[in-house]
Parts: C-alpha cells; structure tokens; sequence
C-alpha cells in the first residue's frame, strides 16, 4: 500500500479504518489525505493495533494520534512509536461541522443547522509515503550550520584586507584614525565648531567664527578611562562649561550640527548606551525562561494527547526529530543566533580598535568624526540572536496565544534601529535605556492585551488608538523641539499658545522645516494605522503593531539617507554593498513572507488546507527559507550602519587633514 492511492467513502454511521505494516527498509512514513469537497467535517486517526479499534464520533480521540481536517490532512509517523510496526488508519465522519469552521449546531445557536441536512458522506484519498531518511537530517543540518559560517569567513577575509590597507597605509605614512597601527598628531589644534551655513562636518578656519576651541589631548581625561566609577552615574546632567550650559539657546538653534548635540562628556555618554546592552540581556533572560517552559509544556500536551489540533505546523514539511514535531522550523532559526554573534564580534572589533586609538590619544580619534558609542548596537546583536531564540520557541508549538513570543523582540529591534539612527547624530539627546526599554515594555504589554480582547471588543481599539495618536503627538513635539518641550500639567496652555502665535495671528514659516515635514509625513501614516485598525481591527493584533514598528522605521531610515544625500555625503563600496544586499535579500525574503502556509486565524482544519511540500533540500519548506533570508537581511541591515558611521568618520578625517596640512605649510612659509 506504500506509494500507492486508496480511495473509499466513508460516513458517520460507516466509519472506515485500514491496516498498514511498515516496510523493512522504512522508518517512517507520512499518511496523505485529501478530499474535493471541505464538508463533512471528518477526523483522521493513527491507533496502535489494539481492540477494540475507536472509530466512533464519542471516541476517536482516546488513542493514537488525530487531526480533524476538511480537504487535506498529512500525519507523520514513525516506527518507534510502534512496537509492533503495524498500525490502524481511521477514519471518521463528525455528524457536525462546527469543529472543521462549519456552522454551529443547532443545540447551541439556537437556529437550523446550514450543515445538519447535508448528506453525510465523503470521498477520500489516501496515500502513505516514506518520509525523508536520517542522512537528510544530517545534510540539512549541514547546510544550515555551513551557510552561515560561510559569513563567518567573508568577515575573515574582509579583516585581512583591511589589514592588508592599513599596512599599505602604514608605509606610505597615511593612517586612518583607528587602524590602530598608530598616533596622529598635529601642530595646531583645530576648531570643532562648524559655522551655519558649512557643509556638513566642516572645519572652521577661521578663529572669530564662534565655534568652540579644543582643550588639547594634555588637559583632556584619561582617553581610555571607560571604567566604572559610583561617581560617574548616568544621570541627566550636562557636563558642559558654565558659558555653553543654556541648552535651550544651542539645541533651538535653526542651523544644528553635530557638535552641538555631542556636548556632554564622551566617558557618561558612552556608560549611558552601555546600559543598553546590560539591560536587554536581562529581560532576555526573564522573558525566554517562562517561554521555554510554555513550550516544552505545549509539546507535551500534543505528545501525550495526540490532539495535533493544537499546534498549526505545516503538516507536510513537519520532520519530527525527538520530542520535536517539527524540527526544521526550530533549525531554520540557527542563522539568527549564528550570525547575531556575528555582529557581536564585528562591533567588538570596532570597540577595540577605538579604544586602542582613544589610549593612545590620537587627535583625530578624540575630536572629529561621528562620536563612537557601541552600546546600541551591542543591545542590537543580542535582540538578533535572541529573536532566533524566540521564534524557534514559537515554532516548537505555533498557535495564536504565543505567537506574541515570535514578534516580541521583533518590536525590540525595530526600535533599537530607530533609536541607533537618531543617536548617530544626536548622541546626547537620544533616550535613555530605561525610558526606551519601558516603551517597549507597554507596546508588548498593548500586544498581550491585543490577544485577549483585540477581536471583536470595540472598546479595546478605541482605547489602543488614543494612546497611539497621542503618543505619537508627544513623540513629534519632543523631536522637533529636541527635547526643550516639557510635557507636563501645562503642556495644553503652551501648545494653544503655539497654535495661536504661529498658526492663527500670525502664519509663519516652520523653523525647522525638514523635521517638520518628516513628522507631519509620520503623524499621516500613524494616524491612518490607527483609523485602519478601528475600522477593520485586525485579528493579528501582534502583527499589526510590528507593521507599525517597521513603517515608523523604514520612514525614518527614507528621512535619513535623503538627508545624507542633501548633505552631499558619498556611499564608499562596503556600504553601499551592504545597503543593496540588504535591499536584495529583504525583496527575496518577504516573497517567502508571504507564502501563506499555516493560518492560525482559522480552525486547525481549515488551515490544513493551505500546506505545502518542502521545496528545499526535500526538508526545509517556504517559511523556513525566509527564516533563512531574514537572518541574513537583518544582519546586512545591521552591518550598514557601523559601515556608514566608519564612512562618515573617514571623510571628515580627510577634511581634517587637507586642513591640518594647510596651515602647517603655511607656518611653514612664515
């Protein structure tokens, strides 16, 4: 009967159930089922051989392993579970529908029964495959492990010709500021301010421009003192001189530069992102304890009751591996956890490298380019590796109350982004670890809410999408006044104030008119989320919150770039090849995204209906290859940023050196 297509009818008063041996040279096998027609409702059952055999409605699901299904249901099923290696197939017609997605029975609603009249027999299909041998585990372990080493040594290989250019460099007496291979000096100490109206990153020339001039490296603090310290507690002060201490008159001003918003000392800044990286390992411990234990419980439930209703696999690409029903959607998450230690170690490179140069105190290091801090992105590696974790958690048991596990740290990545985004070019205005992480504290406390009452209690939207606009009000006026506006008990009169001097008497110009057309534009797609999901309110409440999460984000990364390029900076090629990686594998892995396998919005059976086969390696089916190409996307997502803060950094250190090289010469000729 292996490999062979059985048809039969079967009905509620003839339920039907057939004997299959397992072939000597089989381990397991997969039982496929189909039917033309969803109705009746049937339950399809694997017993042991064992009287009497339970093939009535009352009883089919005291033995064995069931599944309910309407056009298409696929059991795998393995020899060891069998001491016998024989086994029954069941098949039972329900004398409702109601468990499939049909109508209620008539007992309960209270109405005639659409499905009660309907004659209760159906055609069915039966074909009992060999699944997949152990070598192919072991390949697709191997593919899954040796694709994403395979970054490993690309990361190796670029090093080494990194290397290579820092000795060419190092020959030719043109240093880099932390190649690490040596000190920079200069004659003359330049000025960091920039004067309004300059370029980008300009350098002052001229001694009454107003900018601010450098102590020199003698009268700065220890450059390589990042320690520790009671004294040193990250705290809201500025530690700025007493003349440049007005905050309001330098963060208000029409024309910012960088130098104006990295005041603060580097060593409370930097211990203030640290606090970052700190903190996320311990709510990724806290939250992934619980996780686990929810899961393994989950999986022990179906094991133990052979209800496989509960979990929402894609039946026909589920290799069970030990207790696991599924273990290539727990194996297609190694790439996330691989190569998030991947970025882990690529940013403590950098953070060595500058440390070494701030030591050594060289003056390009300490007082041009973009201000290094490696906390964010340090708390960026840890939320990849942990979303790995999460999402094989997830897929252990797939069901609608812990799918909030799968996108928890997917909101926390979302929000990292933005916040390394912002800090690049506000370091000392940027949120702070706890404030940012209590955000997203209420946005997944929002989403268990979401859960439990987003699907049909209108009062929940109502509520969700207050504070969604009113959030994102109170976010818009801290950005555009950079952090000036205090929201507080007076908040109204000052904001009618606002309206009635700029809008009313008299209709001026915003004063600072990009940050108001990137928050005008972000307000529009906020509000229209919120309208969408009072309208609709959307059953995926948790994959609604991380549209708006990814909108917020691509919306601002969109401001960014066009801001780069209204600031005339150049993509060098590393980040430009990350940049258009990232563009390729996102385009590749969302078509994946969208190959709907599984739905947990409908009934176990219904969802049945939209399995697949595996398409890759004969193990791996569509969503583990997004799996797959989402690790990779988010890591080349993550890459271009300490990739472009490297190129900024570079440029303005050529700047810097045409100039040093300038006056030196003209020293020279006095």
């Amino acid at each position: 009967m292996t490999n062979k297509a059985f048809n039969f009818t079967a009905s509620p008063s003839q339920p039907q159930y057939f004997l299959y041996k397992f072939p000597q040279d089989v381990d397991s096998v997969i039982i496929k089922v189909v039917s033309d027609a969803v109705y009746p409702c049937s339950v399809v059952s694997v017993q042991d051989i064992v009287c009497p055999v339970y093939d009535l409605d009352h009883n089919v699901e005291f033995n064995g392993v069931y599944q309910s299904m309407t056009k298409q249901a696929a059991i795998t099923v393995q020899r060891k579970d069998f001491p016998g290696e024989q086994f029954f197939v069941v098949f039972v017609i329900k004398p409702e529908d109601y468990a499939c997605g049909g109508s209620v029975p008539s007992s309960i609603h209270g109405n005639v029964n659409r499905t009660w009249n309907l004659q209760r027999t159906k055609n069915l299909q039966v074909t009992i495959v060999p699944s997949i041998k152990k070598s192919v585990y072991v390949q697709a372990m191997f593919f899954s492990f040796l694709s994403f080493l395979s970054f490993y040594l690309g990361s190796v290989v670029v090093a080494f010709v990194h290397y290579i250019r820092v000795r060419r460099k190092a020959s030719a007496g043109r240093l880099s500021p932390e190649d690490g291979s040596g000190i920079m000096t200069s004659s003359h100490p330049i000025t960091a301010g920039t004067p309004e109206g300059s370029s980008y990153g300009a350098i002052d020339e001229s001694s009454s421009s107003g900018g601010r001039q450098l102590s020199s490296p003698e009268r700065r603090p220890p450059a390589g003192s990042d320690t520790d310290s009671s004294v040193e507690e990250e705290s809201d002060f500025d530690t700025m001189p007493e003349i440049e201490s007005d905050k309001n008159v330098i963060r208000t001003k029409v024309f910012l530069y960088l130098s104006d918003l990295s005041r603060k000392d580097r060593r409370i800044v930097s211990k203030k992102y640290k606090i970052y990286f700190w903190n996320i390992i311990t709510i990724a411990v806290f939250y992934a304890l619980p996780v686990i234990q929810l899961v393994i419980t989950y999986q022990t439930v179906v094991n133990v009751t052979g209800n496989q209703d509960i979990c929402y696999y894609n039946f026909l690409c589920a290799h069970p591996l030990g207790v696991l029903s599924a273990f290539n959607n727990i194996l297609s998450n190694v790439g996330h956890m691989l190569l998030g230690f991947l970025f882990l170690l690529i940013v403590l490179r950098r953070d060595i490298l500058h440390r070494r140069a701030m030591e050594m105190k060289d003056i390009y290091t300490l007082d041009y380019g973009i201000p290094k801090h490696f906390g964010l992105f340090y708390a960026m590696g840890i939320a990849l590796m942990m979303e790995g974790v999460l999402s094989a958690c997830y897929h252990v048991c797939p069901n609608y109350s812990n799918f909030q596990f799968d996108t928890s740290f997917m909101y926390m990545i979302a929000g990292l982004c933005m916040l390394k985004l912002y800090q690049t070019r506000h370091p000392d205005i940027n949120a702070s670890a706890y404030s940012a992480y209590a955000s997203f504290a209420v946005v997944i406390c929002l989403a268990v809410l979401g859960v439990v009452f987003g699907k049909n209690d209108m009062w929940f939207w109502v509520i969700f999408s207050m504070i969604h606009v009113l959030a994102s009000l109170a976010l818009s006026t801290q950005i555009y006044y950079m952090g000036r506006f205090k929201i507080d008990l007076g908040i109204f009169r000052r904001v009618a104030m606002v309206l009635y001097t700029d809008c009313i008497q008299q209709c001026s110009r915003p004063m600072y008119m990009d940050r108001m057309v990137l928050l005008i534009v972000g307000n529009l797609v906020n509000w229209s989320f919120a309208i969408f999901g009072l309208v609709y309110r959307p059953r995926d409440f948790a994959s609604y919150i991380l549209g708006i999460f990814i909108c917020n984000l691509l919306l601002y990364l969109a401001f960014y770039i066009i801001m780069k390029l209204r600031s005339s900076e150049k993509l060098l090629p590393i980040p430009l090849f990350c940049i258009v990686a990232t563009a390729v594998v996102w385009a590749a892995a969302l078509y994946f995204f969208f190959q709907t396998l599984s739905s947990w919005e409908e009934t176990p059976a219904e969802s049945r209906e939209k399995n697949r086969p595996c398409i890759l390696l004969g193990f791996f089916d569509d969503h583990d290859v997004w799996h797959f190409l989402s690790a990779a996307a988010l890591f080349f997502s993550f890459l271009s940023r300490p990739q472009q803060q490297e190129q900024r950094s570079e440029a303005q250190l050529h700047g810097a050196l045409l100039h040093g090289a300038t006056w030196k010469l003209h020293e020279e000729l006095q």
